[in-house]
């Protein structure tokens, strides 16, 4: 390799070594928001709801006053430990299995998460395969919670969660077979 190519080859490196590793991680942070901005911006605005919306559509369903779908789609690990009673899970990356199990697309379903993360993607995502009828419950499982509101859990029965906790949660970046 002759001289100049390997001064080429050690200015290039020196121009990437010397670009700030922050500007890369502020660009995905900025293409992520893009990214969820343009999920919420397909949710009709009159589907947003909060947690007493949902509460109360939860009455109605338990009384058999509406036939809404409740649809957590929390983690599996998270809804066994507590979710809303009666309520159907799905994890929030197989949005592709919905219209598998929910033909109709006019089917009235209500989507809540942990907080409102997870849900804005995938509520959004309902939107563009073409479901008309679908609520956003901001706030999630965690206002719910926070409210007194009744909860399932999969070893326990009903539970009432007396203070809520932001740091339990599942970090993980792969989870093999159980």
């Amino acid at each position: 390799m002759n001289k100049s190519k390997i001064t080429l080859c050690f200015t290039v490196l020196a121009f990437f070594l010397s670009l700030p590793f922050s500007s890369f991680a502020a660009d995905l942070k900025s293409g992520e928001e893009a990214l969820l901005n343009e999920f919420r911006s397909v949710i009709p605005k009159d589907k947003f709801k909060t947690v007493d919306d949902l509460y109360q559509k939860w009455q109605e369903v338990q009384s058999g006053k509406s036939k809404a779908i409740i649809l957590d789609i929390r983690t599996e690990a998270e809804f066994d430990s507590g979710h809303i009673i009666s309520s159907n899970n799905i994890d929030s990356g197989h949005a592709y299995g919905v219209p598998k199990k929910i033909e109709d697309p006019n089917t009235e379903i209500w989507v809540f998460c942990r907080t409102k993360h997870r849900a804005s993607y995938f509520v959004g995502m309902l939107y563009k395969y073409g479901y008309k009828n679908v609520y956003f419950a901001e706030g999630g499982i965690k206002d719910w919670a926070e409210k007194g509101y009744p909860l399932g859990n999969k070893y326990l029965g009903e539970i009432k969660v007396v203070k809520y906790h932001d740091k339990m949660k599942e970090n993980f970046w792969y989870r093999e077979n159980k």
